[in-house]
């Protein structure tokens, strides 16, 4: 594994009793990366997403996140190494302010979360705590809720929550964000924006999502990985991928070139 590798699967399978979802996937994720996984309905994909950001466990294979074997650590182990992931379907607290979603993972993040107690500890405490609030009000602006705080989740559009998300994962300080269909349900104009928000986050911060919308894929994405029928097919450039004749295959049963 090289220097400038953050993640690196071997050999990844799952097995749902005689169906294989996911066939001995190999794949390596450069720190810094904007790198996407694509391909046609039942490739596997959000399946490879559930066991890198390990809501769902290996049949085989190996997962390490810079160096570290993590393949059959639980997600909350897997977020204090750096690992944060936004889903389909959105895991943020309706009920509670967009301000108060991001500052709950900001808290955990510092360990800050619990009462602020006496004496130098507490001092500590309630410090990480400012700090804590601090940085989600930076979030939101970095995200476009500058004006949002004080509204309940539920009361967001769906482009909203999602830049929403965005800012809770970051909250976590990761290392690697995963995006599991990041512009589902959008507009073309909220995808646009969320696009420009992944683009323009800092270098630190490599993103691994997997997505549907190849206009977002091939805007986004210096590099490119294609699944088929749960195995690895091929990883490149999104010019390489586009230009592939079996990724055209794969998607369409021609050789007509795959458009952005």
């Amino acid at each position: 594994m090289s220097d400038l590798d953050l993640l690196q699967l071997r050999g990844v399978s799952k097995h749902f009793g005689s169906f294989t979802a996911v066939d001995e996937v190999s794949l390596t994720v450069r720190a810094g990366a904007r790198h996407a996984i694509i391909g046609p309905n039942g490739a596997g994909k959000s399946t490879l997403f559930g066991l890198i950001s390990g809501t769902l466990t290996t049949s085989t294979g190996t997962i390490t996140l810079d160096g570290r074997d993590v393949t059959r650590l639980p997600v909350h182990r897997r977020v204090g190494l750096g690992t944060a992931a936004t889903f389909q379907h959105s895991s943020l607290f309706m009920r509670e302010t967009v301000l108060e979603n991001v500052l709950l993972a900001a808290l955990l993040r510092t360990g800050a979360g619990a009462g602020a107690g006496t004496g130098l500890g507490g001092w500590r405490k309630v410090s990480a705590q400012a700090e804590a609030l601090a940085r989600a009000r930076t979030l939101l602006e970095r995200v476009g809720l500058p004006d949002r705080h004080d509204l309940a989740a539920a009361a967001l559009s769906h482009g909203e929550r999602r830049q929403l998300e965005v800012a809770v994962a970051l909250a976590t300080e990761p290392r690697l964000l995963l995006m599991d269909e990041p512009a589902a349900g959008m507009s073309p104009a909220e995808t646009q924006r969320l696009t420009e928000l992944i683009a323009a986050l800092p270098d630190e911060v490599t993103v691994l999502l997997v997505e549907h919308d190849l206009d977002m894929v091939f805007e986004l994405a210096d590099t490119v990985t294609v699944m088929h029928l749960g195995r690895h097919l091929t990883t490149g450039t999104p010019d390489q991928v586009r230009a592939s004749a079996e990724v055209q295959q794969a998607y369409l049963g021609t050789t007509t070139e795959v458009s952005s």
